[in-house]
């Protein structure tokens, strides 16, 4: 019989069939990609400014994406509570988490024992933003200046400060530090919600604060609380009216950066895609003046610059919790 040679010979046709699977297998990963609606879950440990910075990161993914990405508030145990939805997440970039640096670099100093491994666990994806923290009183001192407010706590029996988000804080480390630079013995008392601890000093309750500088501005402006200094190495614009810790007579600068992370494991496609969807808002003014509204300054970093910091920020504060001569407690 004679073949067709318009017909495929078997060996072809087994070739073909294959070529067809390879295909169709292709386009099924392409249309995978593509059909992904999956929704990213950004939480946030901390409130206030951070909060705020969370949901322009999950809005930005989203718009780059074509995903739906929303912004979820854990707050408590000074941001662990979020990073601990981070750690037990599948790597596969719908569990992100944007925080401060120092869960990373200072918690391994100032807790006995973490429930995470900074290091192992997280994959740094970006940077995003630094900010000053500021120092305030209110009715319970008479205080109009940081000179004042130093030599009303030295005159107290037992004066005391308070920082959000608490134990471990850039707030509780610079209330150290001050402590360590005039003298004094201010005890610590942490709080979860900055919120919280404003409405204690506006009340009365509490003598001195430090949080971040956003919460405070409205206050300040108000007259409820008064703006000692702000933690940065220039005034904020948001209050040109107070002074730095330098400027107002104790030599500290200190500010706080943050990022935006995922799980261990991560794929280096994944960080990179990640990294790049939110990088519009870099260029884009309207977002850099509401984060200025916020006290934040934008800082774009790789993966690996935050890394570095991390690492960095890691052996300061080890130097700074000997010199406090601060005890380890359980996290």
């Amino acid at each position: 019989m004679t073949r067709d040679p318009t017909f495929p010979s078997p060996p072809r046709r087994r070739a073909l069939r294959l070529l067809a699977a390879a295909g169709a297998a292709a386009l099924g990963v392409t249309r995978a990609k593509a059909q992904d609606t999956s929704t990213i879950t950004v939480y946030v440990g901390a409130a206030s400014s951070m909060d705020f910075a969370a949901r322009v990161i999950a809005d930005q993914l989203r718009d780059s994406l074509g995903r739906t990405v929303i912004a979820v508030s854990k707050l408590g145990a000074g941001q662990r509570l979020a990073l601990g939805e981070v750690k037990r997440a599948a790597p596969d970039g719908r569990t992100l988490g944007f925080a401060t640096t120092g869960p990373f670099s200072i918690y391994p100093h100032v807790y006995t024992k973490l429930d995470y491994d900074p290091e192992r666990d997280f994959t740094p994806i970006a940077g995003i933003s630094s900010f000053d923290v500021a120092i305030c009183t209110g009715p319970a001192t008479p205080a109009q200046n940081l000179r004042e407010l130093i030599e009303w706590a030295r005159k107290e029996k037992d004066p005391v400060f308070g920082s959000a988000p608490g134990n471990g804080s850039l707030s509780h480390f610079l209330g150290i530090s001050i402590n360590l630079a005039t003298g004094l013995k201010m005890t610590h008392v942490p709080y979860k919600d900055s919120g919280v601890g404003l409405v204690d000093v506006s009340a009365g309750r509490l003598p001195i604060m430090i949080t971040g500088l956003s919460g405070q501005v409205a206050l300040h402006r108000s007259g409820k609380i008064r703006l000692m200094a702000v933690s940065g190495a220039t005034r904020s614009p948001l209050v040109p009216d107070v002074p730095t810790l330098r400027e107002a007579g104790i030599n500290l600068s200190s500010t706080t950066s943050t990022g935006l992370f995922g799980p261990a494991g991560l794929p280096a496609d994944i960080v990179q895609r990640l990294h790049d969807a939110v990088q519009p808002i870099f260029a884009n003014p309207v977002i850099k003046e509401k984060m200025a509204q916020q006290a934040m300054t934008q800082w774009r970093a790789t993966g690996a610059e935050l890394a570095a910091l991390i690492r960095e920020e890691r052996k300061t504060f080890e130097t700074l919790v000997k010199a406090s001569g601060m005890t380890p407690e359980p996290a």
